[in-house]
C-alpha cells in the first residue's frame, strides 16, 4: 500500500473518488468537497500527510466534517471559511491549539472539508479516520468504542453563526446536533471529539486516505486497460481492511426511493437483472447503505460495506445520485476489525439501525 506524504491539487481526484466508494453510498457528493479543497491549496498550499504512530501522546488532534443529510449538500454546501471556522472554535473553547486534523469518517465529502481545514489553518492532516467508510450518526465512530465523548463540538453554518454543543454523551450529541443542523438547513460544519495523540492511536483507523486514494488509482488505471471493476476488486483484495470482497449483484435501477427525514437521506433502491434471471436485489439506506437483500436473504449488512459503482467504468456512485434506469454494480467489502467487535456492533452493527438481521460478516455469507 503506497501512503500518502503530501496532498496536492493533482492528488484530490482520486481521492476523492475513493473516498465516494467508501461513503458506502453516503457521506456527501465528494465533488463539491473536491472543488473546496483544490481552491484550498490553491491559495493556501499543499497539505502535509502524517502518520498516526507518528504523533506524541500529548499532540491536540481536532476533527473536520460536514453534518447533515447528504442530499442537501448538493445544493447547500459549505464555503470555506466555515469549515475553518469550526475548529478555531473549539480551539477557542477548549483554550489550546490544535496540531493536525483527523478525518472523522472517509467517505464522501467528508474526505475533502478536512483537507480544507487542513490547508487553511496551515496543518498537518492524518492518514486516519473513525471508521474507514461512513456513517449517517455523530456517535457512530470507533472513538466512542473507547469512551472519547464527542464533545465539546462547535458547529458553523454558512453564515458563520456558530454553536458549542456540550453534553454528557456522544448520543445525545448526536441529537442536538442533529436539531441544531436541521434548523440551519440541514448541513453545517462540525468540530468533534477532541482527543490526544495517544488516543488517536489506539482508536482511528489508520491509514484510510492512503487507501482512498489508492482505490482511485485502481479505477483509474483500470479505465486506461479497460478493466475498472476488475482492477478494483484486485486492489481492494492487497488492502488490510477491505480485502474480502465481491460483486454482489449486477443490474439496473428499477425503483428508487430517497426523501430527508430528521437530517438524513432515507430510502431503499431496487435493481434487477440485466437479463432477468434472478430475483430483485434491493438496498436500504439511511444516508449510507445499510443492508442489501436478494429473495429477502441478507447479502451484506452494516458494518461491512455496500457500494454501488457503474458497471462500466466502476465509478462510485453516491445514493443521492442513483437514477431509475442506471445500470450498476452492487460491491460488498469487509469492513476494519476493529468496525466488528462486539463494543462496535453495539454502537452502529445493524441493531442500531432498528435492523433485526444479525451482523454475519460477509465472507461467511454465501
Amino acid at each position: 500500500m503506497t501512503v500518502i506524504k503530501q496532498i496536492n491539487v493533482e492528488d484530490l481526484e482520486n481521492i476523492a473518488r475513493g473516498a465516494a466508494f467508501l461513503g458506502t453510498g453516503g457521506g456527501g457528493d465528494p465533488l463539491i468537497g473536491m472543488l473546496l479543497a483544490k481552491q484550498a491549496i490553491t491559495e493556501f498550499g499543499p497539505v502535509k500527510v502524517m502518520q498516526v504512530d507518528d504523533l506524541d501522546d500529548d499532540a491536540k488532534i481536532f476533527s473536520s466534517a460536514m453534518f447533515g443529510a447528504p442530499s442537501i449538500m448538493l445544493e447547500k454546501g459549505a464555503g470555506g471559511d466555515d469549515i475553518a471556522l469550526a475548529v478555531t472554535v473549539l480551539e477557542e473553547k477548549l483554550r489550546c491549539k490544535a496540531d493536525a486534523i483527523l478525518p472523522m469518517e472517509m467517505g464522501g465529502i467528508n474526505s475533502m472539508i478536512p483537507i480544507v481545514a487542513a490547508a487553511r489553518l496551515g496543518l498537518p492532516i492524518l492518514d486516519a479516520d473513525g471508521m474507514g467508510r461512513a456513517f449517517p450518526e455523530l456517535h457512530m465512530v470507533t472513538f466512542t468504542i473507547g469512551g472519547i465523548p464527542a464533545t465539546p463540538l462547535s458547529m458553523t453554518n454558512e453564515h458563520l453563526e456558530t454553536f458549542v454543543v456540550e453534553t454528557n454523551s456522544s448520543q445525545k450529541a448526536e441529537q442536538f446536533a442533529r436539531v441544531i443542523a436541521t434548523e440551519n438547513g440541514a448541513s453545517a460544519c462540525i468540530s468533534a471529539y477532541p482527543m490526544n495523540g495517544k488516543q488517536v492511536k489506539e482508536y482511528a483507523v489508520k491509514g484510510t486516505l492512503s487507501l482512498a486514494m489508492g482505490i482511485g488509482c485502481a479505477i483509474e488505471s483500470g479505465r486506461r486497460e479497460s478493466s475498472p471493476v476488475e482492477n478494483l476488486l484486485s486492489y481492494l483484495r492487497t488492502t488490510p481492511y477491505y480485502n474480502q470482497c465481491k460483486v454482489l449483484f449486477d443490474g439496473k435501477v428499477i425503483d428508487i426511493k430517497r426523501e430527508v427525514t430528521n437530517g438524513w437521506s432515507i430510502g431503499h433502491c431496487h435493481l434487477e437483472a440485466i437479463n432477468g434471471d434472478q430475483p430483485q436485489f434491493e438496498i436500504m439506506f439511511q444516508n449510507e447503505y445499510l443492508v442489501a437483500r436478494q429473495n429477502n436473504i441478507v447479502r451484506a449488512i452494516v458494518p461491512d460495506l455496500i457500494c454501488t459503482i457503474d458497471r462500466e467504468t466502476a465509478e462510485p456512485i453516491p445514493a443521492e445520485r442513483l437514477k431509475y434506469g442506471q445500470r450498476i454494480k452492487v460491491i460488498g467489502t469487509s469492513a476494519a476489525p476493529i468496525m466488528r467487535t462486539q463494543a462496535a456492533l453495539n454502537i452502529f452493527g445493524p441493531k442500531a439501525f432498528g435492523i433485526e438481521d444479525e451482523f454475519v460478516p460477509i465472507e461467511n455469507i454465501k
